[in-house]
Formats: structure tokens, sequence, C-alpha cells
């Protein structure tokens, strides 16, 4: 499987780098982007696409094939680390620490595990003891963070922001969870399963409402053709923020999916 992976990244890889072999020379004045295209979008958009935030509505209408792939290469890019890495071979032995008297306690039998709570609490190899204050901060700081990243998602059409920064927002606030406590308080909240239905989701999120927009009778992501459904009130902001949303969720999965398989070398047991 890590064979087949490893042939795949190369020979995607090969063929992005003859591609760009057909495109204008960096920073060429005579290009389309420089001749035509940036002077139409200053002055258009706000009346075609009633975004007042330009950047989105380059990324979210005029441009949304393009921001719809790089969705997909980062969903890729998830889906490469985790058959290049995952090692789905069980671990043998298991590392636990009593809390109350700090005790390690060692389980090499594979079958036997101890039950993590109040007395007892998952532990790496190489310990680093727990300290109740970094604890006390992340639990605090966590919650914040991720309504900050879902505010970030949520004004991505009307301000800076959008589902890549929001994204990475909310991955760095599960990421900041492993770092504090342990991988396997990350991962039993965040199973394997779950990111991965959520990055699919994600992506499927964003092709839908293009698509959907297309079986009614428009081009791809042509928001207007929701109208009727949803009525005309704001109906491209709101399309726009469900493409976000997808984005959002395609880069938050795929965040994590790709820290838990380095950190743990793909075994999703312990790591930094």
């Amino acid at each position: 499987m890590k064979l087949v992976g490893f042939i795949i990244v190369c020979l995607t890889g090969g063929l992005l780098l003859y591609g760009t072999g057909e495109l204008p020379a960096w920073g060429d004045p005579n290009s389309p982007a420089s001749t035509h295209l940036s002077d139409d979008y200053i002055t258009l958009a706000l009346e075609q696409t009633e975004a007042p935030n330009l950047v989105t509505a380059v990324l979210a209408d005029y441009r949304g094939f393009d921001t719809m792939f790089e969705t997909a290469v980062v969903f890729c890019a998830g889906l490469a680390c985790f058959l290049l890495l995952r090692d789905f071979r069980p671990k043998k032995d298991h590392y636990y620490r009593h809390v109350p008297t700090g005790v390690m306690l060692h389980v090499k039998n594979e079958a036997r595990t101890v039950r993590t709570g109040r007395e007892f609490e998952d532990m790496d190899r190489e310990w680093v003891p727990s300290d109740t204050i970094i604890k006390t901060v992340c639990r605090i700081l966590i919650p914040f963070i991720q309504i900050y990243a879902l505010y970030v998602v949520a004004h991505g059409d009307f301000s800076p922001g959008g589902g890549f920064q929001g994204g990475v927002i909310f991955g760095s606030s599960l990421i900041l969870l492993a770092i504090s406590y342990n991988l396997k308080t990350l991962v039993k909240r965040v199973t394997e399963k779950f990111l991965g239905v959520f990055s699919s989701l994600g992506v499927l999120v964003y092709v839908g409402i293009g698509a959907i927009a297309m079986a009614l009778g428009g081009n791809f992501l042509d928001y207007g053709k929701y109208a009727p459904i949803f009525g005309e009130h704001h109906i491209r902001a709101l399309g726009m923020l469900g493409v976000e949303i997808g984005v959002g969720m395609a880069v938050t999965a795929v965040m994590v999916i790709i820290y838990i398989n380095i950190v743990s070398e793909g075994r999703h047991d312990e790591g930094l």
C-alpha cells in the first residue's frame, strides 16, 4: 500500500511539474492576469458577486474551479500521508501513570489495558511529567481558539478570512490539545474514522454546492440559481459561506490527520 501511494505521489508531482511549462513567466506584464483580468475584478466584482471582499469574490466565484481543486489537493495530501505512514500493527507495550502516586505502570500484554481517568492516565514511553498549569491554560484557550476559527470561516465572504484560514486555526486548536496532554487524548476525542469522513464531507460540500447549481440550470457555483429555494436576500453570500464551511472542514481534518501520522510514525499511539 505504501509503495502504491508513493508511485501515485510521484506521478502526480511529475504531471504538475510538466504542466508548469505552459504557464506565463513570473511577473510577466503581458500575461492575461496583468492585461485585463485584474482591472475587471477590481471594477466589477462587487456588482457581479455582491461580495465586498475582493479576495473572496475571486476565490469563491470567479475562480471557483481552481479553489475546488486546491481543496482537493489538501484532501489528497492527507490521503497520501495516511497511505505512506499509517501502520496498523498493534502496539505491544502500554504505559500508564498512577496519578495519586506518580508511579509508572508498564503493561507488556497487548490484550490488557487499563481504564484511564482520575486514577490512571496514558503516558508515552519517553514520559514528560504532566504540568497542571499548561493543561489548565490550554483547556481554557482551546474553546476560544475554536470560536475564533468559526468566526474567521463565517466572515470569509465579507472580510479577510475564509475556510483555509479558519480551518488551519481550528486544526491548530486540536493539535494544541495533543501537545498539552498527549496524543492518545486527541485520538480518543477525534477518531481516525471521523477525520476521514469529515475531510471527505468538506470536499463534497464544496462540490455539491457547485454541482446542484449546475443541475438547476446554471454554471458551476452559480449561486443565483438557489434564489427560488432560499430567496433573493444575500443568496450569493450564503452560497459562498457554504463553500467556506466545506473548505474549513477539509482543511481542519487534513491538518490533524497529517499531524497524528507524522508524530506517531503512523501508529497513532504516542508522539509529541
